[in-house]
């Protein structure tokens, strides 16, 4: 609607800044003023594409380490050759929930969700101890490294989504990777891989909301 309202704004002031508001002066030629008018909509078209036009994800930068801990399907735990360890939450991927277990008592204080230990394992069997490559492309509000995960030339995010360990998140997917994501998930999910084979799956992003369980957004 306030595109529309500025138009109209400028066109009353082009009309207001002649003989009045309600006629256009007999010295404007009005193929003039439409030619105006539609260049001037152009413009402000073009800059609103560009506003509303998705940013890339661009790496930040490459960090290598070995793999320390799996958490979940999606998180891994990370030591540089300098001794830093580094909490890394997996790009474009979303796996199920695992549950939140007390450290001192042991006890579960959050029900995980079904498919979450598959998940875990599926990526602790790719990079458990593994020395693998980290592309920084953010840092989220957990203070975590979100990252593209390499071992050798094998991307291991995409490899979870391809077998259904987790599905593409699609609310941060950028180019140039969300495509790709995409299509790995739905490759998954025509051959009921993993967390596509469960008969109510819930998104992991809509059981947190739900739950009201942090870490994964």
């Amino acid at each position: 609607m306030a595109f529309p309202l500025l138009m109209l704004s400028y066109t009353n002031w082009l009309f207001t800044k002649t003989q009045g508001v309600n006629r256009i002066p007999k010295t404007i030629d009005p193929r003039t003023f439409l030619y105006k008018a539609v260049i001037i909509l152009l413009f402000f078209t073009g800059v609103i594409t560009l506003i509303n036009t998705p940013a890339s994800h661009a790496v930040i930068r490459t960090v290598a380490g070995t793999v320390i801990q799996v958490t979940d399907g999606d998180s891994i735990q990370v030591v540089t050759p300098e001794h830093t360890k580094l909490k890394v939450r997996l790009y474009g991927i979303d796996a199920p929930e695992t549950a939140k277990v007390n450290a001192h008592s042991g006890q579960v204080n959050k029900a995980g969700q079904p498919y979450a230990e598959e998940s875990r394992r599926a990526l602790a069997d790719k990079v458990n101890g593994a020395q693998i490559r980290l592309d920084v492309i953010d840092i989220d509000k957990y203070r975590r490294l979100v990252c593209m995960v390499w071992l050798g030339d094998r991307n291991i995010n995409l490899e979870m989504v391809t077998e259904g360990h987790a599905e593409a998140f699609i609310e941060y997917l950028k180019p140039p990777y969300r495509a790709e994501f995409l299509d790995a998930e739905r490759e998954a999910k025509s051959a009921r891989r993993g967390i596509w084979s469960l008969p109510d799956y819930e998104r992991p992003r809509a059981f947190r909301k739900r739950l009201k369980v942090s870490g994964g957004d």
